[in-house]
């Protein structure tokens, strides 16, 4: 995460039992706040596989007790969604609700269960069928240039005066660290770029990261043939395809449009919940148990 240092000033934690990595919590600092890395798109307390409640419990109160003894007064810290645990595990927000911790934030995030039926809506399926009959091209390649400068740049620039996350350098190096989990996926018109996205991979998880398409998507089909694609073919043996969230305004709102299109695909809502806890409510955890 050091691209990112010169935007947040990291503060990530590591949890020994003996000497075990039990956990690890990727996280910045902001004054007397301790945020789960805010820039990361998920993050949130990474726990060993065997870590049970009880466990779970402790690392909790570890890493609160520490951070009172470094002026850390909260720790502000989202919760990684379900479809992204290896294993069902709901130990976090068991233990933020009994510590009584506000819940100040509530992502929505549009995911395609791989292992049910797949449903297309009438406007995937015909938007799949235009770019058929225009001769459209899936490739997998190994840069990014033509998507992030004739694709994804101007597009973020002329409808939301923005920027990716990430620059182009940023996710060049983050493809050289991580080869199989990082991967970019264009559509080809003539040998012309004209959509993409960019794809995380985990284990159970295939994410679009970043999906864009130049003017004519609508007209060709581009991003419904790409992903009809991808879902049905690249990463059909994955449990999930996570189209990420639509929000606009911080959380606040929902791109209508945005979700209406993903859920075309039989997307689903998975939630991802953002908790702000006091330090010092490490006093509680002990008393959860009896």
């Amino acid at each position: 995460m050091e691209y990112h240092s010169d935007r947040f000033q990291d503060h990530s934690l590591l949890v020994f039992k003996a000497d075990e990595l039990v956990a690890v919590l990727p996280a910045n600092k902001v004054g007397t706040l301790l945020y789960s890395h805010q820039g990361l798109t998920y993050g949130g307390l990474l726990l060993g596989e065997a870590l049970k409640l009880q466990d779970t419990a402790q690392v909790l109160k570890t890493i609160l007790v520490f951070l009172s003894t470094i002026n850390i007064t909260h720790i502000n810290i989202k919760l990684s969604p379900a479809c992204y645990h290896i294993k069902a595990s709901d130990e976090m927000s068991f233990l933020l609700h009994h510590l009584k911790a506000e819940k100040y934030r509530c992502d929505a995030l549009s995911v395609i269960d791989l292992h049910e039926k797949l449903l297309f809506s009438k406007d995937r399926i015909s938007g799949v069928k235009r770019g058929q009959r225009n001769g459209l091209v899936v490739r997998e390649v190994q840069e990014f240039s033509a998507f992030w400068d004739h694709i994804l740049l101007p597009n973020l620039k002329l409808k939301h005066q923005s920027k990716p996350a990430h620059t182009l350098k940023e996710i060049a190096l983050l493809k050289e660290r991580f080869p199989q989990q990082i991967r970019q996926f264009n559509v080809y018109k003539d040998n012309v770029v004209v959509a993409g996205t960019t794809i995380f991979e985990t284990k159970k998880v295939a994410h679009s990261q970043y999906i864009s398409g130049n003017l004519d998507k609508n007209t060709l089909g581009s991003l419904d043939f790409l992903h009809v694609h991808l879902i049905t073919h690249i990463f059909k043996d994955k449990r999930y395809f996570d189209f990420g969230t639509s929000h606009e305004n911080q959380g606040e709102n929902i791109n209508e449009g945005l979700l209406y299109w993903k859920e075309g695909f039989g997307a689903r809502t998975v939630t991802m919940d953002f908790y702000s806890l006091p330090v010092a409510k490490y006093n509680n955890i002990d008393r959860i148990f009896i």
